[in-house]
């Protein structure tokens, strides 16, 4: 090497040695400490981040200056003098770099967490509350979104990138609907800034997400998480990553409705030999047995005048499970799964007077396909409507052959569903961060094993308040709501036994439950109606968190029961102002049993503050039952605060 290069390699060298050692030097924040943020008032706040090992950092903010030095990890730790509310301030971190975060409040930090109706967004209620849309202009409550990420293998100590976002008409539309009417109830009474951190993913169970540590005494999953630290054996979980576990027949097939040289969604397309159905239902109960595939529906719409060539909304309540909708040939909007509502867009110029056609394919892979009942079906341009209920056409577009499983193939794994799953990456890396307390909204994925529920949820509060390390933290929790075909004779209810769960869970300290029975919708997993749901915890909030301890803030809850003279007294707790029959007439859902446990429904009544049950049939009454069902239709005991009461049972009872 001559000298010139000599030199040019020794410059390079050094420059790539400054570079390296400017970049470990770089101090880093975690996500959550960012723009935009709340953080907790009148205590001593966290805050925290990542430098080279040993480099002091410097932290000015709220009149406070706070110097540290990272640990040999690279890991650093300060905590703030307690500051009021209020706000906005600049915090400057100063080190071999320099970070300026604008725009912080102080206030009250809600975390915020459970599965998709904790995720259910404000966009999805926006045509139930479009006042709150327009109305949502509240800059101090802000809300921080966690994206989902979920590993069993090791715990995270950040977060995917995601932002704080203020409450304005546009940004509230991504909200969690329950979460905001929660945070703007609580903001709205205490004029402090509310910061929501939503932590949630649908479907997921809530042994997702408790750590290895809240887990030790739960032996199945315990057992479980331990299994995980085999390296061998979570590789041969993953390499059969996209395998359902079902096999289906590798014959080409093709859709018909796409096959010709005219598609069905075509308006030029003459449905001969269509057969008659009827919207909104699904087609195996129209005369179409067991059948997934692609089915195509048509109908066609006369539009007046008045509406032609007007922008309009297209509403397909939902469907069952995939579809793609048309508008005179023009695909208007498609969703790949069941859950979201239909809402599309009609663009200016595509509608015409006279007659249109609206074709919709569906795509079904499972269960009843077509189109779910007691939704809306509907186009409007705002001032004229038509209802598309009503007599359609129908033809099957494409066959799938009946799945047959595999006999030697494993259920596909999914981190979001095992053990630790979204604790190692969705909450541990929350944990520094100081809150108010806790929101959670889950269950739905529980309820095929509901009496585990029982252990699970008070191990999951005990584990965050442990992680978390500020002691009792206030823990609001939903009760599931009412879902699923009416029963009209007593019978058993998983969904029941894990909302007895859910009740149970009031023995851990600090701890209050929103009954939500009287809010959900039998073809509705997700129903829309969150005002009520984020109200009601607000106020269970309010009494655990604010110290407002004279503060009704539940429905009754049962408490103890007396036998005399053939009936059956029971007392409440949470009786408010006294009890009441909702909308008058006769107590309902109140069932009545001997020693067999064979229940009838029952007769009761409301005497002072208990309720007092009989039945003729049961002389020798021992128990009671109270909305005892996955969808107790017009369960109506309240208090006169206007809050029900909690399904029980009396035949349970440790």
């Amino acid at each position: 090497m001559n000298e010139t290069n000599l030199k040019v390699s020794n410059i390079l060298f050094l420059l790539l040695t400054l570079c390296s050692l400017k970049t470990i030097g770089q101090v880093k924040l975690p996500q959550l400490i960012s723009d935009g943020m709340i953080l907790q008032r009148d205590t001593r706040v966290a805050l925290w981040g990542w430098a080279s090992p040993g480099e002091k950092i410097s932290i000015t903010v709220a009149d406070q200056r706070v110097d540290t030095v990272a640990a040999p990890g690279g890991k650093w730790l300060v905590h703030l003098k307690p500051v009021k509310a209020g706000g906005p301030y600049r915090m400057d971190i100063s080190s071999n770099n320099h970070i300026t975060i604008n725009d912080i409040l102080f206030g009250d930090v809600w975390f915020c967490s459970g599965q998709s109706n904790m995720v259910v967004p404000m966009e999805r209620v926006k045509e139930k509350y479009p006042d709150e849309i327009i109305g949502a202009n509240f800059p101090q409550i802000r809300n921080f979104f966690i994206p989902t990420i979920s590993d069993v293998t090791k715990l995270h100590d950040d977060l995917p990138s995601s932002k704080w976002m203020s409450a304005n008409p546009t940004n509230v539309l991504d909200f969690g609907a329950a979460s905001y009417f929660f945070a703007k109830k609580l903001y709205l009474k205490y004029h402090v800034p509310i910061g929501i951190i939503n932590s949630s993913v649908g479907g997921t169970p809530i042994q997702a997400w408790v750590s290895e540590d809240g887990l030790k005494k739960i032996s199945n999953y315990a057992g479980r998480v331990a299994q995980f630290k085999d390296t061998t054996y979570v590789n041969q979980l993953l390499r059969p990553a996209g395998t359902s576990g079902i096999k289906r027949s590798t014959t080409k097939q093709t859709d018909k409705g796409l096959a010709g040289p005219v598609k069905w969604y075509e308006s030029v397309y003459s449905p001969t030999g269509w057969h008659k159905f009827w919207l909104p239902g699904y087609w195996a109960d129209q005369g179409v047995k067991g059948l997934n595939g692609i089915v195509w529906f048509r109908k066609t719409i006369n539009i007046p005048k008045e509406m032609a060539g007007k922008p309009a909304k297209l509403f397909l309540g939902r469907i069952i499970d995939a579809d793609e909708t048309y508008v005179n040939g023009k695909q208007v909007g498609n969703i790949t799964y069941q859950y979201p509502p239909r809402r599309y867009e009609i663009p200016v110029g595509l509608l015409k007077a006279g007659a249109n056609t609206i074709t919709v394919r569906i795509t079904n892979t499972s269960g009843k396909g077509g189109f779910v009942p007691d939704k809306r079906y509907e186009l409007t341009d705002g001032q004229h409507s038509l209802d598309l209920r009503g007599e359609w056409l129908y033809q099957v577009g494409q066959v799938f052959p009946p799945s047959r499983p595999y006999t030697d193939a494993p259920r596909p794994f999914s981190a979001q569903n095992e053990p630790t799953g979204l604790y190692n990456t969705m909450i541990n890396p929350v944990t520094h961060y100081t809150i108010k307390g806790f929101l959670w909204y889950q269950g739905e994925s529980n309820t095929g094993k509901p009496k585990e529920y029982n252990d699970l949820l008070p191990a999951l509060i005990t584990d965050w308040r442990s992680k978390w390390g500020a002691g009792d933290l206030p823990f609001v929790y939903v009760q599931l709501p009412n879902f699923g075909d009416v029963q009209y004779w007593p019978a058993e209810s998983q969904t029941a036994e894990l909302r007895e769960a859910q009740l149970h869970g009031l023995r851990v300290s600090n701890s209050a439950m929103a009954v939500t029975i009287d809010v959900g919708e039998w073809n509705d997993i997700h129903p829309i109606n969150k005002k009520d749901v984020g109200e009601r915890s607000a106020l269970a909030a309010e009494k655990i968190a604010y110290g407002e301890t004279t503060l009704v803030s539940s429905g009754p809850i049962y408490q103890a029961a007396r036998i005399d003279e053939g009936k059956i007294m029971i007392s409440f707790s949470n009786v408010g102002s006294g009890l009441m029959v909702k909308g008058g007439g006769d107590l309902n859902q109140f069932a009545i049993a001997g020693d067999d446990k064979k229940f009838i429904w029952a007769n009761a009544k409301i005497t002072g503050d208990q309720v007092v049950i009989w039945s003729d049939e049961v002389p020798n009454p021992k128990y009671v039952r109270y909305a005892w069902a996955d969808n107790p239709d017009n369960a109506n005991l309240y208090n006169k605060n206007g809050l029900p009461a909690s399904p029980f049972r009396t035949d349970n009872q440790p």
